[in-house]
């Protein structure tokens, strides 16, 4: 039996989390397999008889041209639906920092310092490509700083390999965190103009959502006009419409379990629109913005040679996995902690490399730093999927080798579980008799 360890790396959490974690990850991903097959499809048919069909349809204009929301179809996909996953992002990250475990700064310290390390590096190995190079574009430095949840679930999914439950969660903290390391970097960065007006009559139906919110109120007819009210304004700002989905979720509230009994608006928020944003938002995403003619702008091989492309393969493949590596090294050198028993270094390694697996938020930087459709944003996709593939195979091969030696520690806890199915390192944290 593994006993708690205060001090190590990667042990498990209380049995209510890592419940909850497994729920969020299950729905990730399936979200993560929907992705892929409209990244494919989007592939397909871009690259098909009928790629100009596929790209009329992405230029379709739709809204009221009088609040200047007559966008097409594909900006609706980036700044309208994006925004529901950065709402549910933003709930994540607010309950883990403040009900989860990582609300205790000996937890919250890796995975955070991990998602900084995995978005420096990569930045700084883009930046070196294209700085060093005469016809380089260094504007483009945020797109390998993303990891893709949903897709790197889904080749978790696909291998079937038996990672310990603490690094999964790891995983999927990691990638919430750096969610909302972009969404800053996109907010200061990738604003190019700024309206101050509409910025700060946003704030009254936030500040009005917040202050429902707080007091309990669920009412979609209210709830969802105030948050559109706030989106259309912060997307007049000139900011990008996503960061209103993330001002919108620091707003609502997180209780404790101890606090009260049930789930708290968060949760309930989390519960209703997480399978929205894994099974719509994200894929109708994908399926705008993935479909890059390979053949286009000088060919394949011409694409490739791109620094930007270049540069967005190096920071995905090598920038990721080094950068998740040595940050984690750093913590565990400067806490004197240990990794928990059972793992090893190529487990860490494994699952950086799968952070390399960026596709959402780094297809949305790319059309921020290039202008959707622009020969340099086509590069910069071909090297988000290249760079992620090499980086999902990597982890992939790393992880099966593990793979072993995970189903061979589980074969042995299997045989103490408890009838009713819950480990016994979770047993100090089942609820007594009512």
């Amino acid at each position: 039996m593994q006993p708690k360890n205060s001090n190590s790396l990667f042990s498990r959490g209380t049995w209510p989390e890592a419940s909850r974690i497994a729920d969020i990850l299950r729905t990730e991903t399936t979200g993560g397999v929907l992705l892929l097959v409209a990244a494919v499809a989007a592939l397909a048919w871009a690259n098909s008889p009928w790629s100009d069909v596929y790209r009329d349809l992405a230029a379709v204009r739709i809204g009221p041209s009088a609040w200047h929301l007559d966008l097409s179809l594909s900006t609706w996909a980036a700044d309208g639906l994006l925004a529901i996953f950065f709402f549910v992002a933003g709930l994540e990250l607010k309950r883990e920092f403040v009900a989860g475990d990582l609300r205790e700064p000996r937890r919250a310290a890796l995975p955070v310092a991990a998602a900084v390390g995995g978005m420096a590096l990569p930045a700084l190995l883009y930046a070196a490509v294209n700085l060093t190079s005469a016809d380089g574009a260094p504007e483009g430095w945020a797109i390998p700083t993303a990891t893709d949840i949903a897709f790197a679930l889904a080749v978790l999914g696909v291998i079937s390999t038996s990672l310990p439950s603490a690094m999964r969660t790891f995983l999927l903290t990691l990638a919430v965190v750096d969610d909302l390391l972009a969404i800053t970097i996109i907010a200061v960065f990738y604003t190019s103009s700024l309206h101050l007006v509409p910025l700060a009559l946003a704030l009254i139906p936030l500040a009005l959502f917040g202050f429902l919110v707080q007091r309990r109120v669920r009412s979609w007819w209210i709830l969802l006009p105030l948050a559109l009210l706030t989106w259309g304004l912060v997307h007049e700002s000139g900011i990008h419409a996503t960061v209103a989905g993330v001002l919108l979720a620091f707003t609502v509230p997180v209780i404790r379990r101890k606090e009260g009994p049930g789930p708290g608006l968060a949760e309930h928020f989390e519960h209703r629109w997480r399978p929205l944003s894994a099974g719509v938002a994200v894929p109708v995403f994908a399926f705008f913005a993935a479909g890059v003619s390979v053949a286009g702008s000088g060919g394949f091989g011409a694409s490739l040679r791109d620094p930007v492309a270049v540069g967005v393969v190096v920071g995905l493949v090598a920038g990721k996995a080094i950068g998740i590596t040595a940050a984690t090294w750093l913590v565990q050198r400067f806490t004197r902690a240990q990794l928990a028993e059972g793992l090893s270094w190529w487990d860490v390694v494994g699952l950086a490399m799968l952070g390399g697996v960026g596709f959402t938020v780094s297809l949305l930087i790319g059309e921020l730093a290039f202008g959707p459709g622009s020969p340099r944003d086509e590069h910069a996709k071909l090297g988000i999927l290249l760079g992620s593939l090499i980086a999902a195979v990597l982890a992939a091969v790393i992880l099966r080798i593990r793979d072993r030696h995970y189903r061979r520690i589980l074969a042995e806890e299997s045989a103490d579980d408890d009838a009713d199915g819950i480990p016994d390192v979770y047993q100090a944290d089942r609820p007594g008799p009512a």
